[in-house]
């Protein structure tokens, strides 16, 4: 049976570096893996992959040991079931905002008598080993996403839910449903002290804390308050930021040649670009 090294390191005390997948594309996957995350999600809800394209950068994943996992669009069973049965080894659920909305999620990633899965697990028990099914309600992580006042409000209750393994904040909904003025990064008092609610929930019923960051800096900073799952950006920024860096160099590289040529040339001599 293949190990979920994410549970696996939560049950250490330590915390996971995680990848975020927003293009949909199996090579773009392949490319993250090979970086040195822990962990891989692949965002169904806010990305713009459909199922057959993250089935396949499941696979491009798999080339590596990093962990699988998979945000689903929705609190909605069967979405969930389908990628638990492409082999995601961790599901994130967005807009968890109740005790019942996490047991509802809990039980959709779990087989009979712990939950409602169907079975079918048709590549993952190719990803996970023939012995998947009998391993899988111990092996798939879940983790609930809190983004809301509600949520925030039911947060202990959410918490508690047994077999529910992990919170993880979405900073920007939950900024705007509590009124705040930053989106991600928070430095705002009742933002942070939000935060702060949270890892004390997580901390007295045994689960994992999660955040989404903007940059590594704040991500390490998450780590130091007590958070074991941190997620600095994803790929489309990563790419954007490393194109309008190289664009910026390039004339940056220009204009300074163009100053030392014009700094060099005879007088009466124009330089040009």
């Amino acid at each position: 049976m293949r190990p979920n090294a994410l549970k696996a390191l939560w049950q250490q005390g330590g915390a996971a570096l995680n990848g975020w997948l927003q293009i949909p594309s199996a090579f773009t996957a392949e490319i993250m893996a090979h970086q040195g995350f822990d962990t891989i999600t692949i965002d169904m809800q806010h990305g713009l992959m459909g199922y057959e394209t993250a089935v396949a950068m499941l696979q491009a994943i798999s080339t590596t040991n990093v962990t699988p996992i998979v945000r689903v669009p929705w609190n909605e069973p069967a979405a969930i079931m389908r990628m638990c049965d492409a082999g995601a080894y961790g599901i994130i659920c967005p807009m968890v905002n109740s005790r019942a909305e996490a047991e509802a999620f809990v039980k959709a990633c779990r087989f009979p008598p712990e939950g409602i899965r169907s079975y079918g697990p048709v590549r993952a028990r190719l990803y996970g080993g023939n012995d998947y099914v009998e391993n899988a309600n111990q092996l798939v992580a879940t983790i609930a996403m809190i983004e809301t006042a509600e949520a925030l409000a039911n947060v202990e209750a959410i918490a508690s839910v047994p077999g529910l393994d992990g919170l993880y904040v979405g900073p920007a909904d939950l900024s705007i449903s509590l009124g705040g003025t930053e989106r991600t990064d928070y430095t705002e008092p009742m933002l942070v002290e939000a935060l702060h609610t949270v890892l004390a929930c997580a901390r007295r019923f045994g689960v994992a804390a999660g955040l989404h960051c903007a940059t590594p800096e704040y991500a390490r900073k998450a780590v130091g308050m007590g958070f074991q799952f941190v997620t600095p950006s994803a790929d489309a920024s990563y790419l954007e930021a490393a194109a309008h860096d190289v664009v910026a160099r390039f004339h940056a590289t220009a204009q300074a040649n163009q100053s030392d040529t014009a700094t060099s040339a005879p007088r009466g001599v124009k330089s040009s670009y």
